[in-house]
């Protein structure tokens, strides 16, 4: 499965998804009205294609990428256990797991302590498999989005 086809999976299949690209990087975020809050919003879910910000995914083969999904606590920890917080000398976690594997569900390298997830190079079944992941991610920025103009309003 190639990045074009998760990018367009992702925009196609969840409600008010904006995308904001980054030096190759792709941002999905929660935005009804089509322009995200980049300052104060979290995406749901990112696609890292190279290893610009870090190594450890072996991200420098052409056509190479990552997709990074947030959850909840629960689901993080029901999945992989409970959140690491150790890290090596380049700020990676240590969980023991070769965060280079392809078409495996991963904690995220960096932000697993934060319960994100990570695949790098999903298949289609892969995508399938994780498709219930986005869509908790998804829902809860549509909550955190929901919550923040209630407050805004008053």
């Amino acid at each position: 499965m190639n990045l074009n086809t998760v990018v367009r999976h992702l925009v196609d299949t969840f409600d008010a998804t904006t995308t904001v690209e980054h030096e190759g990087d792709t941002f999905f975020y929660y935005a009804p009205d089509g322009r995200p809050d980049i300052a104060r919003t979290m995406p749901f879910a990112t696609i890292i294609t190279g290893d610009d910000t870090d190594t450890v995914s072996r991200l420098d083969s052409p056509g190479a990428f990552r997709l990074n999904i947030g959850l909840t606590k629960a689901t993080y920890v029901s999945l992989l256990g409970p959140a690491p917080t150790r890290r090596d000398d380049r700020g990676v976690l240590d969980t023991g797991v070769d965060y280079a594997a392809r078409d495996v569900l991963l904690p995220h390298p960096f932000y697993a302590s934060q319960y994100w997830v990570c695949v790098v190079e999903p298949s289609e079944a892969t995508l399938r498999r994780v498709h219930d992941l986005l869509v908790e991610a998804h829902g809860f920025a549509v909550r955190r989005h929901e919550n923040r103009a209630a407050r805004a309003s008053g």
